[in-house]
């Protein structure tokens, strides 16, 4: 099969990146083959090995720009709220909506091909979520400390908030019948209603 027409490295790895998202998606990291992403990228699958180092290379690198992208991103969002807490709460959960209702694929991946990982792999990945679910735990204590927020164990109300806020991968369609204003105003107030001081 000959290169794609117009192709240079960056635009190559850019396709292999993108169709990897989609057949792991589809299919599952442990289905998904070598030959079939090279096909459809329009590569020979030896051409693959110029871009990624290994299948597991590849996974890997995936969920490392996902969270890296989520990580820089959603410090962005939180800093540009200002200084009142719960508008740097609203802000955290809003991105985390949106961000799971624009990048499905990658969320997806993440949260549930994270055991395919191989242990070094797997560990990074890990202490990166560990940071991102750090970030919302400091908010939460921040909330408790002022006298805001009433919790009785902020890591358990942190991770369950979490799984609430990230299931919207799993669900959301662009053409479903709330747009995504109405589905982060809705999972904020979810979020928010079960912790604020009364």
């Amino acid at each position: 099969m000959a290169r794609i027409t117009g192709s240079n490295g960056a635009r190559t790895a850019a396709a292999i990146r993108r169709v990897a998202l989609r057949l792991i998606y589809r299919q599952g990291f442990a289905a998904m083959n070598l030959r079939d992403l090279a096909a459809q990228v329009g590569i020979q699958p030896s051409s693959l090995y110029n871009h990624i180092v290994s299948k597991q290379a590849l996974l890997s690198d995936l969920m490392q720009e996902h969270m890296t992208a989520l990580l820089t991103a959603t410090d962005a969002a939180v800093a540009a709220a200002g200084p009142v807490l719960m508008d740097r709460l609203r802000a955290f959960i809003g991105h985390h909506v949106l961000y799971h209702t624009e990048r499905r694929h990658e969320v997806y991946i993440a949260n549930f091909e994270l055991r395919a990982l191989d242990p070094a792999n797997h560990a990074r990945i890990v202490a990166m979520r560990a940071g991102y679910e750090a970030r919302l735990m400091a908010l939460l204590r921040e909330g408790v400390d002022a006298g805001e927020l009433d919790i009785a164990d902020i890591p358990v109300t942190a991770f369950a908030m979490l799984a609430m806020l990230t299931g919207i991968c799993t669900w959301y369609r662009p053409n479903g019948r709330l747009g995504k204003a109405e589905l982060v105003a809705l999972h904020t107030e979810l979020a928010l209603n079960g912790i604020r001081r009364r």
